[in-house]
């Protein structure tokens, strides 16, 4: 796929209520109650409630992920990252995977309800649940609709583990139901932090919070019991793979009281690999030859430099006292009875 410019609509004003000057409902979305909020923080975007059918949903058997099921009351993600890898999901909407992912939002509002529904359901095994695997579940949208206390709460009383990974520091308004959660079934909780540098942080993720907030709810987390995971990614090749970012990011990962930390260097999908190309030819033109020579056969960068970058991360961690460079499992917090800890649930 060629190196080049994807063009985005227009930015969308918004309207105070928003139902009659709404834009025309996506195809894919007939019946949708469409609602725009006067807020700052949701100026521009667009939310398209919706009652899904279901929820918990098979993730394909060619996926290259260690999870089965997941759930995600939305699609599309405030967080706006340049590169995030579910933007191609906004096409079977109608809509584009740039500026549309970023501004149209679509809330499973019966999300709660459904995922409780589906736990009782006769051929469910209890098998793991993922959560934050496509689009953010802590998104600024959360604020708004507060989908996951009802999700978290469905998962504690049927005693079904699940996972949580997220940006959104939003997590911690939640840690109560957490914490009962986990005196019940695995808890699974990881955040992902690429880099701590801000400049690159507004212009790759310009509506995430900051790296130094999201490592704070780490230690928050931490505080409270849970080993925490950082997954560190992406790794953006020319932008923080260097020693100096590696090691000043696992320090504070370290600092942080995460349990591990996994390094994962950017792939682009298709969507996201169109939108990111386009923004790197606009802020860094000098990288483009080397993104073109490291992604000519894909999605992926080869397995010598993912190798690489992994090594330089071990090595970090060692350095600050991290012991382990992988996924955190997910334990009851210590200050609270409960059964033994549980056995490793990847996220990532």
């Amino acid at each position: 796929m060629r190196w080049d410019s994807l063009s985005a609509p227009p930015d969308e004003a918004g309207s105070e209520r928003a139902a009659p000057a709404a834009p025309p409902l996506p195809l894919a979305l007939p019946g949708a109650a469409i609602r725009t909020f006067d807020t700052p923080g949701f100026a521009g975007m667009t939310f398209h409630e919706v009652r899904a059918k279901s929820i918990i949903n098979r993730v394909p058997g060619t996926a290259r992920v260690p999870f089965e099921w997941t759930v995600n009351p939305y699609r599309g993600c405030s967080h706006a990252c340049v590169y995030c890898l579910a933007r191609n999901t906004h096409t079977y909407l109608d809509l584009d995977a740039g500026a549309d992912f970023d501004r149209q939002v679509i809330v499973k509002v019966n999300a709660g309800e459904l995922v409780r529904r589906e736990l009782a359901a006769p051929g469910w095994r209890g098998a793991p649940v993922a959560m934050g695997t496509n689009v953010d579940c802590y998104q600024r949208a959360e604020g708004k609709y507060q989908l996951m206390p009802q999700i978290i709460a469905a998962l504690r009383d049927f005693a079904n583990p699940f996972s949580i990974l997220t940006k959104g520091t939003l997590l911690l308004r939640d840690l109560p139901l957490l914490r009962r959660a986990a005196q019940v079934t695995r808890v699974g909780l990881a955040y992902s932090v690429g880099f701590l540098d801000e400049a690159l942080w507004r212009a790759v993720e310009p509506g995430a919070p900051s790296p130094r907030r999201r490592l704070a709810a780490v230690r928050a987390l931490a505080d409270a019991g849970f080993s925490v995971g950082v997954l560190m990614a992406p790794v953006l090749p020319g932008l923080c793979d260097d020693d100096a970012s590696i090691d000043a990011t696992v320090s504070a990962v370290a600092a942080a009281g995460a349990a591990s930390v996994t390094p994962l260097v950017l792939h682009l999908r298709p969507g996201a690999r169109e939108w990111y190309a386009r923004w790197l030819g606009r802020e860094h033109p000098h990288l483009v030859p080397r993104y073109r020579e490291l992604y000519r056969a894909g999605a992926y960068a080869p397995q010598a430099y993912q190798r690489e970058v992994a090594a330089r991360v071990r090595i970090a961690a060692r350095r600050h006292g991290l012991a382990r460079a992988g996924v955190g499992e997910g334990r009851r917090p210590a200050a609270e009875p409960g059964p033994p800890p549980a056995e490793q649930l990847t996220l990532l």
